[in-house]
């Protein structure tokens, strides 16, 4: 998420050679000859759902709507998060700005611009970390994108104890979107080791789908030891795998990570096109939040 500026230069020009790539790579689009049935591996078992958010409300509580649950925490601030953000991330809420609410069964982030700005940021929204963290599984969130030219929002994972190296440290980005490219979304993972020499991030993908912004898919990633494939509505796309060396620099996947939800407003990438502040407020509609492991 935060480091995808590094990669935007080139992203025309890369989206066009890629395409080209897939379309001769299918191993891209289909399951690969070591995909086994059910999911399972041998002598590793099934996967089992060992932690989720389906955002469902009590409902004996009475109310319309209410906060996501204490299982998650709020990042705040203005900073620009290293990609030149727009957006000043608040706690839940913001005068009489919901950014975070449980409604109907769905998690509803919200981005609003504000009538008068908030530490010289004219748009808000929000940005939450589950309180756990995970090493290897199955992490997987069904949603409906907000859309609108400035929007940027994500799905994505980071380390629960982080360093002074970032890239040491490690990114699995699950969904990235920019409402300036319809119906494209991106894959990315971060190391040190897989960068050009302008040191521009390599380990990242486009998968174009239908009306991400008026239906729900399912976004997801299958992270082991030995491999960390991206798929949507269970159709896997790309594949990044463990070289065996034991080197942070190729592989720092290997430590429990968090799992991050936002929505970035303009920057680098987001912004690349502007923003279109008629499109406010935006909702990013998150149905459910899914961790599986064995």
């Amino acid at each position: 998420m935060k480091r995808k500026i590094t990669y935007l230069t080139l992203m025309p020009i890369f989206c066009m050679a890629l395409t080209g790539c897939m379309k001769e790579d299918p191993e891209y689009f289909k399951k690969p000859d070591w995909w086994t049935p059910e999911e399972e591996d041998a002598g590793t078992g099934e996967y089992r759902l060992v932690w989720s958010d389906e955002f469902v409300m009590d409902p004996q509580s009475g109310m319309d709507w209410t906060y996501p649950s204490d299982d998650w925490t709020f990042e705040t601030g203005g900073s620009g998060w290293g990609n030149d953000e727009a957006q000043y991330y608040v706690d839940k809420q913001y005068e009489n700005n919901v950014v975070a609410k449980v409604k109907d069964g769905n998690l509803i982030l919200s981005a609003y611009k504000l009538d008068s700005p908030l530490e010289g940021k004219k748009y808000i929204s929000a940005r939450m970390t589950t309180k756990r963290s995970w090493t290897y599984g199955k992490i997987e969130m069904r949603a409906k994108l907000c859309s609108g030219r400035g929007v940027w929002p994500a799905f994505w994972m980071l380390p629960a104890t982080m360093t002074s190296d970032n890239l040491l440290d490690g990114e699995i980005d699950i969904m990235e979107y920019v409402g300036y490219e319809p119906g494209i979304v991106w894959f990315s993972l971060h190391n040190k080791k897989d960068r050009t020499e302008e040191g521009k991030n390599l380990l990242t993908t486009p998968y174009t789908i239908s009306n991400p912004e008026t239906e729900f898919h399912i976004y997801g990633v299958e992270w082991t030891e030995d491999y960390i494939q991206a798929y949507i509505d269970d159709v896997p796309y790309y594949t990044f795998r463990n070289d065996g060396t034991g080197d942070p620099e190729s592989w720092p996947f290997s430590k429990p990570f968090r799992i991050k939800l936002n929505i970035a407003i303009g920057g680098t990438w987001g912004g690349y096109m502007g923003i279109d502040d008629t499109i406010f407020p935006a909702e990013y509609i998150i149905d459910y939040v899914r961790v599986y492991q064995r």
